[in-house]
């Protein structure tokens, strides 16, 4: 099944992700209502857009990362070991969602997809403990960090940045780390990129994505 975008009006509904076209765009419009953006990650949906108009994503085939399966080279296990970074978690969400936003994302020109609507609504949802983000730090100033949705035992990754070397892989690897001891099963990279190809992440069917999604995510959070 392909039919290609539907246009989203205020009610909170999704079409089956199978409709996406073959970009993976699957809708136009409605708006970032917190409890839309919860209903669109339980179902592996994403926004992503650089106009006034939402566009939601699900493209096939998706880039995941099993956490053990994660692979850190001889350089990074280095960084890591002489703790060249300190690491926090959710110490400062808003300036780590900002800060992804003025970073080239997926082969555009730039972060403008990253509205203050989209920050208050992630921040609404980080209240509701959905939304985290994983700092790195050196020398006292903020290095680099990602952010995302945890779901059940799903973390739905939406975008890191850095401002110094390392530090965007750095923070990724320790939040992998996190996340492992609080039992997550699969971080969604949404699409391919050489930068998570090279940290272990790797494609799979959109059939096989939803298929993890309905065993990994509980449906009552």
């Amino acid at each position: 099944m392909q039919y290609g975008p539907v246009f989203l009006t205020q009610k909170l509904w999704f079409p089956p992700p199978e409709a996406a076209d073959e970009d993976g765009l699957l809708a136009v419009g409605g708006d970032l209502n917190p409890d839309r953006l919860l209903l669109a990650y339980k179902q592996g949906i994403f926004p992503w857009y650089e106009g006034p108009i939402p566009l939601w994503w699900h493209p096939d085939p998706r880039l995941v990362l099993f956490p053990e399966k994660i692979n850190i080279s001889k350089s990074m296990k280095q960084v890591m070991r002489r703790e060249i970074f300190t690491f926090t978690q959710n110490k400062c969400l808003r300036e780590v969602i900002e800060s992804c936003g003025t970073n080239f994302r997926k082969g555009q020109d730039g972060g403008t997809w990253v509205t203050p609507n989209l920050v208050d609504a992630y921040e609404v949802l980080y209240n509701r403990g959905y939304v985290h983000s994983f700092e790195a730090w050196k020398d006292g100033k903020l290095a680099g960090g990602l952010y995302g949705m945890l779901i059940g035992k799903v973390f739905f990754g939406e975008s890191m940045f850095a401002r110094q070397s390392n530090a965007s892989k750095a923070a990724f690897i320790w939040a992998i780390e996190m996340l492992q001891k609080e039992g997550i099963k699969l971080i969604d990279c949404q699409v391919e990129t050489p930068h998570l190809i090279s940290l272990g992440a790797e494609l799979i069917t959109r059939v096989d994505f939803l298929g993890l999604l309905k065993t990994w995510i509980n449906p009552e959070k």
